[in-house]
């Protein structure tokens, strides 16, 4: 194989980097604009002509087409809108964006305490067993038990290996997960000029690619939950949008558990992000707000759904992106009903700590 070399042209990396911000700022506008295509780019182009992203030798124009060429958009009746494959590249970049490196690390797997088939390769080593994999077994150890029963006494014939001397290595088994990521969409998600659910958005985005990607044998449904709730598929998060809802904790989580209860994993558990206390329900069929304070009609009834998931093993970790104290003193007392895990995380924080919970299974209990 031949190889060309030439002098390094440091322009090239600069390019490469310019390019790549850009397409993860375009990324983050599409998930502020619910997916809009058209918005997005024009407020790009709008940032481009204050900081000076685009000249004569690179415009708005040409980005569009590289857009077009990596079939990230299409026109359809005169608008651009995202593909599939577009979706596909947010969902990467947000994984990219908000986990870095610690998309690369080897946990995440939702492990048990004990050693058989079907998992990672791990260092120890045991006695071979009818109907183990050819290819787990480690053939320097089983050379070396042959060497020491026959104490190099080898035949014509060579090594004098058999079934007893084998040995192969021991994996960890693996156990799958059923994830149902809630995430609140009322009004509050955007109230003051804040924008709190864009982080949101990102994080759901994040970890969906992590599951589809690296665990294709764990399971992610997301609920969107306001004055009611209801699921919504994975390609349909750069889409969602905040409406004028109050919050209704008790629907999200009692939909995520009618979720779960179709799920076979082993292990299920519920995510949820929100800004605000519970402040809605639906009662007797009839619905039931009250946005002032921590009313003792909703907060009890939505910590009943606590208790409930407790009692079915499935494990709750909040996620609050404000310090609204109402919303503080609400989960104290939710995640000690639930046995589960609670964070404060700021908006830019959100999605590394989403991580971490899934991935390596930190608990950091809200006392």
């Amino acid at each position: 194989m031949d190889f060309r070399y030439s002098r390094w042209d440091e322009r090239l990396t600069q390019n490469l980097n310019f390019l790549r911000h850009l397409l993860s700022l375009y990324h983050r506008l599409l998930l502020m604009t619910d997916g809009k295509v058209d918005q997005a780019l024009r407020a790009l182009e709008e940032l481009g002509e204050r900081f000076g992203f685009f000249n004569e030798k690179f415009t708005i124009e040409d980005f569009k087409k590289q857009l077009r060429e990596k079939d990230a958009i299409r026109e359809v009746n005169g608008r651009s809108v995202m593909t599939k494959a577009g979706e596909r590249m947010i969902r990467k970049d947000s994984l990219d964006r908000i986990f870095g490196d610690l998309a690369k690390d080897s946990a995440g797997e939702h492990r048990v305490p004990r050693t058989g088939a079907g998992g990672e390769r791990v260092t120890e080593t045991r006695p071979y067993a009818f109907g183990d994999p050819v290819t787990d077994i480690d053939f320097l150890s089983s050379v070396r038990n042959s060497m020491r029963r026959q104490r190099g006494a080898w035949g014509d014939e060579g090594l004098g290996l058999t079934e007893d001397d084998l040995e192969v290595f021991e994996s960890e088994h693996l156990s799958s997960c059923a994830t149902v990521l809630m995430i609140d969409v009322s009004h509050s998600m955007i109230l003051y000029g804040e924008d709190r659910i864009t982080p949101a958005k990102q994080a759901a985005l994040a970890l969906s690619e992590l599951i589809l990607t690296r665990y294709p044998k764990d399971s992610l449904s997301v609920v969107l939950f306001g004055d009611d709730a209801w699921e919504v598929k994975i390609r349909d998060i750069p889409y969602v949008s905040v409406g004028p809802y109050h919050t209704n904790t008790k629907a999200g989580l009692q939909l995520a558990q009618k979720i779960l209860a179709h799920q076979k994993h082993v292990n299920k558990q519920i995510f949820m992000i929100t800004d605000g206390k519970p402040s809605a329900i639906f009662e007797n069929g009839r619905f039931y707000k009250n946005a002032f304070g921590l009313d003792p009609r909703i907060v009890n009834k939505t910590m009943d759904e606590a208790v409930a998931c407790r009692r079915k093993r499935i494990p709750i970790t909040t996620f609050m992106v404000t310090q609204d104290p109402y919303l503080v003193r609400f989960v104290e007392r939710f995640t000690q009903l639930n046995k589960g895990r609670a964070y404060f995380s700021d908006l830019e924080d959100l999605g590394s700590y989403l991580f971490v919970d899934f991935a390596q299974n930190r608990k950091r209990r809200v006392q």
